[in-house]
């Protein structure tokens, strides 16, 4: 005897919800969609917080395909939105864009996928539909660099003053005194 959690229901009003059923649960059928989502707010932001993020409310482009399988509903297509964010060398704001490809099956209820995968490993269809925002939100996040930078080539901070290198120039320097020569620095002449 098998007992199966009951997914959580997607809410019909969420615009991150799709319905399936004008395909019925016949193979083959298909269906075309492109919609602009507005992106999650907190806590639910898609990125790596305090690194990058789409900004809670941006638009998210979504131009997917639906296609009814023997097991459940595949979902293909692209999904691109604007990132914000700060270098991670420097600290500066950056804004980049990213598109991700979309890939998913969805399963159907009592199908055989559904018997025989954990919730957590396939998404399922509850009551026809489809809730595809952490599906997006996995492909984004898997889409992100770590360390994002305004450009490849970024020299980065002083160590010394924090000050940005490119700002700096390439004579920039910091005389370094060990402190054990501090007290006969002070008795020698300066030499301005």
């Amino acid at each position: 005897m098998s007992t199966h959690h009951t997914p959580t229901r997607p809410d019909a009003a969420s615009p991150w919800v799709f319905s399936t059923r004008e395909l019925g649960r016949r193979p083959g059928n298909m269906r075309t969609v492109a919609r602009t989502v507005p992106a999650p707010d907190a806590p639910e932001v898609i990125g790596l917080e305090n690194v990058i993020v789409v900004p809670a409310g941006s638009p998210v482009e979504l131009d997917l395909q639906l296609e009814s399988v023997t097991e459940g509903v595949y979902v293909s297509g692209t999904a691109a939105a604007g990132l914000t964010g700060e270098c991670s060398r420097c600290l500066d704001p950056l804004t980049e864009t990213v598109e991700v490809e979309i890939a998913e099956l969805f399963a159907y209820p009592d199908s055989v996928t559904e018997e025989t995968t954990d919730e957590d490993e396939i998404p399922r269809l509850v009551d026809e539909r489809i809730d595809i925002e952490q599906v997006v939100r996995d492909a984004v996040v898997l889409a992100l660099p770590l360390a994002p930078l305004c450009d490849p080539d970024c020299l980065g901070l002083c160590a010394e003053c924090g000050g940005r290198r490119a700002d700096l120039g390439p004579d920039h320097g910091h005389e370094t005194l060990d402190p054990r020569w501090a007290a006969l620095r002070e008795r020698l002449p300066s030499a301005d």
